[in-house]
């Protein structure tokens, strides 16, 4: 019988930065299929965006010797999504959840894997502020999760 390896702060970061970009990449599925044709080229590339950080995610957590969360099959979204204006909304929520689980890897991390995260880190900043025509002083900080959760979106079982 083998002694389970202890999980590194690092890993549990890398894990949940990768589970935020799996419900990212779901989420970004359903505003491209509502969001209005001026901004579909947009959402088209934070979908590719975060597919390609998905993707990174996952080799980082091999590389620790872990094992990739795998997506789930559907995840449940904040609110519904009727129309344009809510899927800009959805988009610009995605990004701020997604810049929370970047907080914590940038906290949890070091070196080039830091530099990863707080550069994956501005990227979902200035996306949401392009969503949603908002900024906030610093994006991602816990202080900022207590009025909303940055954990990625539920999965749906």
């Amino acid at each position: 019988m083998s002694t389970p390896q202890p999980v590194s702060g690092e890993l549990t970061a890398l894990q949940a930065a990768l589970r935020a970009e799996h419900a990212a990449v779901y989420g970004y599925g359903v505003v491209g299929g509502r969001i209005q044709q001026a901004r579909q080229q947009a959402a088209r590339e934070a979908y590719d965006a975060h597919r390609a950080r998905r993707d990174e995610l996952a080799r980082a957590v091999r590389d620790l010797s872990g094992t990739p969360d795998p997506a789930a099959a559907a995840y449940a979204l904040p609110f519904a999504v009727p129309d344009s204006a809510a899927a800009v909304r959805l988009a610009a929520e995605l990004e701020e959840r997604v810049a929370g689980v970047y907080s914590d890897l940038v906290r949890a991390s070091t070196g080039e894997r830091r530099r990863f995260a707080a550069e994956a880190l501005r990227e979902a900043a200035v996306r949401s502020v392009r969503w949603s025509r908002e900024s906030v002083a610093f994006p991602g900080l816990a202080e900022r999760a207590a009025a909303s959760p940055t954990a990625s979106a539920t999965p749906r079982t």
